[in-house]
C-alpha cells in the first residue's frame, strides 16, 4: 500500500467540516454577542458562501487560504519581533 503524501497547503476538509469550524466559531463569540456583533455577521457571511460554493471553488479558495496562513503568521510575528519556534508552540496549545 502506497504511503499518502502530506501536502499542508490541499484542502481535505469536506464543506460539512468547514461548516463546523464556522459554527465552532459562532458558538463561542455567541457566548458575549455585543462585543462580537461584527464578527458573528461577518462569519454568518463567510458561512453562507461556504454553503453556496461549489465542492471544487471551496477546495481551490480555502487551498489557497491555508497557503497564505503560515505566510502571514510569520509576517506577523516578525513584525511583533517574536520567536517562530514560539509562535508554533503557541498554535499547537491553541485548541
Amino acid at each position: 500500500m502506497a504511503k499518502k503524501t502530506f501536502d499542508p497547503d490541499k484542502l481535505v476538509l469536506t464543506k460539512p467540516e468547514i461548516l463546523e469550524f464556522c459554527d465552532r466559531v459562532l458558538h463561542k463569540w455567541n457566548k458575549n454577542p455585543a462585543d462580537n456583533a461584527n464578527n458573528i455577521l461577518a462569519m454568518n457571511a463567510v458561512k453562507t458562501s461556504v454553503m453556496w460554493t461549489d465542492d471544487e471553488s471551496l477546495k481551490a479558495i480555502w487551498s489557497e487560504i491555508i497557503a497564505w496562513t503560515f505566510e502571514l503568521l510569520y509576517q506577523n510575528a516578525m513584525a511583533q519581533n517574536q520567536e517562530w519556534a514560539d509562535v508554533m508552540k503557541k498554535l499547537k496549545n491553541k485548541k
